[in-house]
């Protein structure tokens, strides 16, 4: 179970590396405008939005990497519980995707993290 646990750990962690390159590179690109539907118009005037957001992509992906590093499930509960969070937020404010997309590969992840013995 420990295992499973790690993987889907780093799994949510490439999401986000994911979302990051997306928001802060690919943003206008044809790429950035299919995955989020936007127009041009809309994403070059969001664009520093989108970066900035996808920054903090970045450093929910890095605690997740650096919680596997480490071993700590603290540390992997309380960033899957930041994903978790801003998943929801997404969800409800922006974009119910979002719910599918973030949200629940942490749920599932944390429910494995939960179940593999703690050592």
């Amino acid at each position: 179970m420990h295992t499973a646990a790690n993987i889907a750990v780093g799994i949510v962690a490439l999401i986000h590396v994911y979302i990051l390159v997306l928001e802060m590179f690919l943003w206008e690109s044809h790429t950035g405008l299919r995955a989020f539907g936007f127009t041009r118009e809309f994403a070059a005037a969001t664009r520093i939005l989108a970066a900035n957001q996808g920054l903090y992509n970045g450093f929910l992906a890095a605690g997740l990497f650096w919680s596997l590093h480490t071993g700590d499930i603290h540390v992997q509960r309380f960033f899957l519980g930041c994903v978790v969070t801003a998943g929801f937020y997404g969800a409800i404010t922006a974009n119910a995707r979002i719910l599918w997309v973030q949200a629940v590969p942490a749920v599932v992840a944390l429910v494995l993290v939960g179940l593999a013995p703690a050592y």
